[in-house]
This record gives structure tokens, sequence and C-alpha cells, in this order.
């Protein structure tokens, strides 16, 4: 797996993407947030791995972590159609500007995101939105779970096949999974 910039020409200046690489790394990122939250784009069901859709494996991860889900573009219909409510819905573009600003309290109103994890944007957009970021909310900590490496993340997969992205998020989804049985049978005793 390769940690360059899947655009050609994409200068990340001197502070470059922590490339993650196993997947329990970022789900030890995602518990530790206090306010994750996961920017989904278009892409979503234009990718496919192993028979399913990308949008399926961010519905079974949202349910898993409870991470609320933002939806771009006509992203929103498409987890309606699954039988999915996102928290919200908004143009990437409008995110990217109110993660930049500080006193927004998020889409909850309880207060700003630590943590915001990108996935299915066109990576020209992505790549923009991060830079955005990166810059302009330097305490804002931001993860791609995609399978293209993004310089401009604080976090990121490296590049990886369809069959390893696959296999990410699975144990990604399956992580929360078991975290949430085990609290459900300590609970029962």
């Amino acid at each position: 797996m390769s940690c360059e910039p899947w655009q050609c020409a994409e200068i990340a200046a001197t502070k470059k993407a922590n490339p993650i690489q196993k997947p329990e790394i970022a789900v030890a990122m995602i518990k530790k947030a206090q306010r994750p939250l996961l920017i989904v784009g278009s892409n979503a069901t234009e990718r496919y791995m192993e028979g399913k859709q990308l949008i399926e494996y961010l519905i079974d991860f949202a349910n898993a972590s409870k991470v609320p889900i933002v939806a771009t573009a006509h992203m929103v219909g498409e987890f309606l159609k699954r039988g999915y409510q996102p928290a919200d819905f908004m143009p990437a573009t409008d995110i990217g500007n109110r993660l930049v600003d500080p006193d927004w309290q998020g889409i909850d109103g309880n207060g700003h995101p630590d943590l915001v994890l990108f996935v299915g944007l066109p990576y020209y957009m992505e790549a923009l939105i991060l830079s955005g970021l990166k810059h302009f909310a330097p305490n804002l900590k931001t993860m791609t779970i995609d399978n293209l490496y993004h310089p401009h993340a604080s976090w990121s997969f490296p590049n990886a096949t369809l069959e390893e992205w696959a296999s990410n998020l699975k144990v990604i989804t399956s992580k929360f999974e078991e975290a949430s049985e085990n609290i459900l049978k300590s609970s029962l005793r």
C-alpha cells in the first residue's frame, strides 16, 4: 500500500497525513473522539466492493458506531431509500465552511466536532476541503476512510485495492459491533 497522493501533482506541503496501517488504529481514534462526524459523498453509490455498494458498508458502520452521518449532494435520498436517516445533509463545500467556523456548534447544536471522517467524495473535492481544514481549522482532526491516500487529512489509509478497502471497513465495523455486544452482555449480568 502506497502513501502517495492519488491525484498527480498533489503537494501537501510540509505536513502530510499520518498513514493508518491497520483498521484497529482508526477504530481507536474514532472511539477516543468525543464528537465524531462522518461526511459521505456522492461516490458512495458508485463504488462496489465484493458485490456490495460502499453506502451499505457505511450504513453498517454508522449503525454499529453511532457516528452521525452528514450526507452530501443527492446522498440523503440514497440513505433514505435504504431505511437509514442521516443526521443531516448539505453540500460538501458548506460542511467544509462550517467546520472551519470555530463558533459552529455542530449539526445537533451541542458542540463542534473533534474528529471528522470523510469518504466517498470526488478526490479533487475532498482534497480541497481537507486542505482548507488543515490550514484554517488546525485543531480539528480529520480522517479519510477511502481507499485513496489523502495527504491533507490528519490520518488517511494508504492507497489500497478494493478488496483491502472492503476488509478495512468490515474490521472497523466489526470492532464497534463487538464493543456493543460486550456492553450488552455486561449490562445483563
